[in-house]
């Protein structure tokens, strides 16, 4: 006896693993490209005061890199990667991309590329995924919750 699996039934299978995919991979997609078209022009100035506008610049560098690594994180998850391993590759992907990053500034006038830019980026990552990976676990259980239906754990 051959067990026939109806046409429409393959349809939305494909189309549920494709909205997976899209609901999982796509906001790390558009947050990369976030990043990207904020490096592509040139900075305004956030402060008349040197040490001001560099920290408000800095602090920027970490939250961007800190939810682009809290984006792949979930993602790695969602496709089924331990928790440990995909706190790993979430804080190497956003380190790396941050290098690329500083990599394409060197092509765009007014803007110059910074090692320190990309450890700001890294620390950024890595202590994001570091308060999601160790501390989350420790919060109330409504917080943990809250944050579960994001798919953050």
């Amino acid at each position: 006896v051959l067990l026939r699996v109806p046409k429409k039934a393959i349809l939305l299978g494909v189309k549920t693993k494709i909205a997976e995919f899209l609901n999982l991979w796509l906001p790390v997609v558009l947050w990369a490209a976030l990043i990207f078209r904020f490096s592509s022009g040139i900075v305004p100035t956030a402060s008349e005061v040197y040490w001001q506008d560099f920290a408000v610049k800095k602090v920027g560098h970490f939250l961007l890199f800190g939810v682009f690594a809290v984006l792949i994180y979930r993602g790695l998850i969602g496709q089924g990667l331990s928790r440990k391993k995909a706190a790993i590759w979430a804080i190497a992907f956003a380190f790396l991309y941050g290098a690329t990053d500083e990599y394409h500034q060197t092509f765009t006038q007014g803007r110059e590329a910074r090692i320190r830019d990309v450890a700001i980026d890294g620390i950024g990552a890595g202590a994001v995924i570091y308060f999601i990976y160790r501390v989350l676990p420790r919060l109330p259980k409504k917080s943990r919750t809250f944050l579960l239906q994001f798919g953050i754990r």
